[in-house]
């Protein structure tokens, strides 16, 4: 398998995926309520086996998974995602006691996980975030501040919560902490948005944790964030991808049936070149996508910049690819209900979550500058 082609296996093993998210995940997220955790749905990503791939699988089997299901249900692809997103640092840092307590049932679907980063002041500066956690003891803290912008939030079971243990060390005083959402002193309230998941706000009022709760060591809670992020950045730019597929599918099958002047939309020179431009894209930003995933895989140089470029050309690449089949479409597109409404929703926050666009720039070239003064 090269970084520009798959196997038989995996273009079967999507193939499967979509089909499960049709019969049985779409039923199940149809019944969910917007804005709240679907716990029938997450369950049945476990039953199916697809919560525990996420500690099992490589990237690129990781974007196979978020493309595939974002195709046909994005609520699935979500619900997976943020399983994902919240659990992989207690894989990858956690202790073997914060393993064994948590990741059996995040694979099962029996606990939601939350990854909580972003705050009121320090959304794409990560570095900046200002959420103290004050010494209590010998071995413990209290934390005390806010989250804000956290999905699953305030109904996750725990959170991954990323905390200054040590005051004007910017990137390098912050410390990752496993917080079970029944710890004292922590709160939530709901967030009324725009994509129909979960997000949250999450209030610490001198929260206690201890060095058990400490995911990797202390002030290396960055480094956790970032080897999240380098993961899960080309996997967004999956979802990206598939929901520019579904949009693209859709407005292939209008094109070539729906009847104007005298012949069909697709006989029309300037809509056939619009979906031309459409595949191309999609295309393009596919091609990235798996290409950073296997560099991912394979411990190649310059996974960040790969994972930055691809997050940045596929969220970017879906924005345009539903914009443009929302036009061709006309007004039924627009109706509450359509596929292409809800692609319409779902599709702007990819662009913005896991570092903006404009971040992914700076990442991009931070990382091509450091390039040139190594040489």
């Amino acid at each position: 398998m090269t970084a520009f082609s798959l196997e038989p296996a995996q273009l079967a093993w999507c193939a499967e995926l979509r089909a499960l998210a049709a019969d049985r995940l779409r039923p199940l997220a149809g019944k969910g309520e917007p804005g709240r955790v679907n716990r029938a749905l997450v369950a049945e990503l476990g039953a199916l086996g697809l919560l525990s791939r996420l500690f099992t699988s490589g990237a690129l089997d990781l974007c196979l998974m978020r493309e595939s299901l974002a195709r046909v249900c994005t609520e699935a692809e979500t619900a997976l995602a943020l399983q994902g997103l919240g659990a992989h640092p207690v894989h990858t840092h956690g202790t073997a006691a914060q393993r064994a307590r948590w990741l059996p049932r995040v694979s099962d679907g029996g606990a939601v996980a939350a990854f909580a980063l972003s705050e009121p002041g320090a959304g794409s500066d990560a570095a900046a975030l200002a959420l103290a956690a004050h010494p209590d003891g010998p071995s413990g803290w209290r934390l005390t501040g806010e989250k804000c912008w956290i999905s699953n939030a305030p109904e996750a079971d725990f959170y991954t919560v990323f905390a200054r243990t040590t005051p004007g060390a910017g990137a390098r005083g912050v410390t990752a902490f496993l917080v079970p959402a029944d710890r004292p002193g922590l709160t939530g309230s709901a967030l009324d948005m725009l994509s129909p998941h979960p997000i949250g706000t999450l209030a610490f009022d001198a929260v206690p944790v201890t060095a058990d709760d400490v995911l990797g060591t202390v002030d290396a809670g960055f480094r956790v964030a970032m080897d999240t992020l380098n993961l899960f950045r080309p996997s967004v730019g999956a979802f990206a991808v598939g929901m520019a597929q579904a949009a693209l599918d859709a407005t292939l099958a209008h094109t070539a049936r729906r009847d104007a002047f005298g012949g069909t939309l697709k006989d029309l020179q300037s809509v056939a070149h619009q979906v031309a431009e459409m595949a191309l894209r999609t295309e393009s930003a596919r091609l990235m996508v798996y290409a950073a995933a296997t560099a991912y895989d394979t411990g190649a140089d310059g996974v960040p910049r790969r994972a930055a470029m691809a997050k940045l050309l596929a969220t970017e690449t879906a924005q345009y690819v539903v914009d443009r089949a929302v036009q061709l479409h006309g007004a039924r597109a627009l109706r509450r209900g359509h596929p292409l409404e809800h692609l319409y929703r779902e599709v702007r926050a990819p662009r913005i979550y896991e570092g903006a666009s404009e971040v992914q720039r700076g990442i991009i070239a931070k990382e091509l500058y450091k390039n040139l003064e190594d040489r």
